[in-house]
């Protein structure tokens, strides 16, 4: 070993002399992946870590400094960011062997952990170990949380007692008490161990008081429920629910007077007050428990006023009335009520009916009678028996009384605002008086409802004639028919077209609102007008559906005449020569409509079966395609305005002479030349070939006159162009 060889072993020796060099704290098992079931307990190991340091440094200090929540596997559960509260306890620091230069440090979970795979399955853990006077190291542990195989019900629910809960006794029926376990735990089903509740446990795991409340009580009433609680796995466990029943502090039903005993007169009337049960509480509601047949007697619910339900006779009737807390049904008190009616020697009459309700049409006639009552006088009584009535004037002046029997004093219009206003119902009472002193009297109430007749038929508005254009589109509305009818409910009518929609009665109407609209065309016949035959029928009119009234009304629909568009001139000749480029203008048609506004649409329907030529509204341009000859083209352009059918075209002709630009050309590139309108497409000098004429235009005045101008001017000016 040479000089240098001996330095560098002396130097080795040195640096692994105590005391002479000092590493760092290592972590050899970090980074490191564990795994953790999520049915792990507090105080569950989850890692040893090893930590050295040289003998020399001590006890190394190890934090952990991080803890971060990772990507939960349910898709449906959203990742946090923070676990503000994680579950692991400070590390826990051990030395191996003696002298200690190696240490074990021992990740556990804290108390109270609880690990849910669903909602973080992955926790990384940032540990910082540092020996005495050295610089830190940090590096993390991976904790994988697995899906557990077991069900745990928590404390208190699982413990020995059991959860506790503390109701009041005057809870209402089936009132909800307590949730078991309260959800995100889902898919839990809850079974109750033990008989002999009169608790309700549903399968969500809610307590429900019982079907008719809690009996009332000084004492305080305990309910143990023994549930077990299955996941939808099948896995389970159980656990235990006390109910301690308070005693309410409300105040129990009590009855004021628990006996009465009452006297009322023979011949009272119906719906007259008895007596009154009045009791204090809490929710306090009223109910006859005995006799129930025959039923002499009704109660009101709320306040306790018993009434009579007819005229009451010699009796003696025991009532046997309960008053009761209506949340808290056990809470209940009963009072006993003797009625006496007693006998007396000057009664009042009684009659027959004692109430009158009956129902009459509108169209009954005055003086007609509605009930003659039969009324005997008490035994004894002096005079006759005298009849009045009484009520409000609206309906008491409806009706008159002659003797016993009611009559109809005038008419009973149904239409009218007056009998709208009282509801079509009239009240009046009838009061019967015995002579005598003092003298005694009778009241029989009298309801008459009166019914509606169908008494007139509709009216047909004044003024049905519409006007529409003849190229009016579908659907068009043409006006309306707004028929009238006296009975009420006013205006109810229905609206149909005689024979209804055709090719020749090409509209039709709303059945409610009697709007009319085209649904054909209208100018494919050669008429001007139409007549429609609109029925009203009305409806709602009468007590029998079946009884309507209608009327036939006749409607005029004008035609107005859309007239053709006007092109000037109507044939042109023109000659260009061709040029290069996409397009090359060759002239503006000059049309308008009737009125001046109307839009129009321009169409080349002949001649362009090579598609030379193009439009752009109005402007006819030319599509030079390298044309080797002269050659001569004769277009027909349809112009037309607006929608609708059939429509109103007119069709200009376009003769364009087009000259290559290589041949010899005149000194006037363009030209145009107006002639009459006596137009023939199907002449041969329109085109290469002849043929029948174009289906878009009409005839006119024959062809004599164009024909022969045509003819000569095309052989005097341009020999050989005019295939004539």
């Amino acid at each position: 070993m040479g000089a240098r060889g001996r330095l560098a072993f002396l130097l080795l020796l040195l640096l692994g002399a105590p005391g002479t060099f000092v590493r760092p704290a290592a972590l050899p098992d970090l980074p490191r992946l564990v795994t953790l079931s999520e049915d792990a307990a507090p105080g569950t190991r989850v890692a040893e870590v090893t930590v050295s340091c040289s003998a020399m440094q001590g006890s190394p200090n190890v934090t952990l400094v991080r803890v971060e929540p990772g990507t939960p596997t349910d898709p449906t559960v959203t990742p946090r960011t923070t676990e503000p509260g994680h579950p692991f306890n400070p590390i826990a620091i051990s030395a191996v062997g003696v002298p200690a230069t190696a240490f074990r440090a021992e990740v556990t979970l804290r108390a109270g952990a609880e690990l849910d795979a669903r909602r973080v399955n992955l926790y990384m853990l940032a540990l910082r170990a540092a020996c005495p006077g050295k610089e830190e190291v940090t590096k993390w542990l991976f904790v994988w949380v697995t899906a557990g195989h077991t069900l745990r019900c928590d404390a208190p629910f699982a413990s020995a007692g059991g959860d506790v809960v503390r109701v009041p006794a005057d809870v209402a029926p089936r009132a909800p008490l307590h949730v078991v376990l309260p959800q995100p735990l889902g898919g839990l089903t809850f079974r109750l161990r033990n008989d002999g509740t009169p608790l309700t446990l549903t399968p969500r795991g809610l307590v429900l008081a019982p079907a008719s409340g809690f009996s009332p009580s000084k004492d305080t009433q305990t309910f143990r429920l023994e549930m077990e609680v299955t996941d939808r796995h099948g896995h389970n466990c159980s656990g235990a629910v006390t109910v301690e029943v308070l005693p309410s502090h409300r105040p129990r039903v009590t009855i004021l007077e628990p006996r009465q005993d009452v006297t009322v007169p023979e011949g009272s009337g119906p719906l007259e007050v008895v007596t009154q049960v009045q009791a204090s509480g809490d929710n306090v509601h009223y109910a006859i428990l005995s006799p129930t047949v025959p039923a002499l007697f009704t109660i009101d619910e709320l306040t306790g006023v018993i009434r009579s339900t007819g005229r009451l006779e010699v009796a003696r009737v025991r009532l046997l009335v309960r008053a009761y807390n209506a949340l808290q049904p056990a809470d209940q008190a009963t009072a006993t009520i003797n009625v006496t009616v007693q006998g007396r020697d000057r009664q009042a009459p009684s009659c027959v009916p004692a109430l009158y309700v009956t129902q009459v049409r509108e169209t009954v006639s005055p003086g007609s009678t509605l009930v003659t009552l039969r009324c005997a006088s008490p035994a004894g009584a002096e005079g006759s028996l005298s009849y009045a009535l009484e009520g409000p004037p609206g309906s008491r002046s409806r009706f008159r009384m002659e003797g016993p029997r009611l009559q109809v004093n005038t008419t009973l219009d149904y239409d009218s605002q007056a009998m709208a206003a009282l509801g079509f119902q009239l009240t009046a009472t009838v009061v019967v008086t015995a002579g005598g002193q003092p003298p005694r009297s009778t009241r029989v109430p009298v309801l008459v409802t009166v019914t509606p007749v169908n008494e007139f038929p509709p009216e047909c508005p004044r003024g049905l004639t519409f006007t529409v254009l003849e190229t009016a589109p579908f659907g068009s509305v043409v006006g309306y028919v707004n028929g009238t009818d006296r009975d009420h409910p006013p205006d109810s009518l229905e609206y149909s077209l005689e024979g209804g929609s055709s090719p020749a009665q090409p509209f039709s109407i709303d059945m409610h609102s009697g709007e009319i609209r085209v649904v054909g065309p209208l100018g494919s016949l050669p008429r001007t007008s139409y007549r429609l035959p609109v029925r009203l029928t009305d409806t709602h009119n009468d007590l029998d559906p079946a009884n309507r009234r209608s009327r036939l009304c006749n409607v005029a629909v004008r035609l107005q005449a859309v007239p053709e568009p006007r092109c000037t001139p109507e044939v042109q000749e023109l000659w260009i020569t061709a040029g290069r480029g996409s397009r090359q203008p060759v002239t503006h048609l000059a049309c308008w409509g009737d009125p001046d506004t109307t839009a129009l649409s321009y169409a080349i329907v002949g001649g362009n079966e090579d598609g030379r030529f193009r439009l752009d509204g109005s402007a006819l341009s030319y599509v030079p395609d390298g044309l080797a000859e002269p050659r001569t083209f004769v277009l027909l352009v349809e112009v037309w305005g607006g929608p609708g059918a059939p429509r109103r075209s007119t069709v200009v002709a376009l003769v364009v002479h087009v000259t290559p630009r290589s041949t010899t050309v005149p000194a006037s590139t363009t030209a145009r030349h107006t002639v009459s309108r006596a137009l023939r497409p199907a002449s041969p000098c329109l085109g290469t070939a002849p043929g029948p004429p174009h289906p878009r235009i009409r005839r006119r005045r024959g062809r004599s006159r164009w024909w022969s101008r045509g003819r000569r001017r095309c052989g005097a000016r341009r020999p050989g162009l005019w295939p004539c």
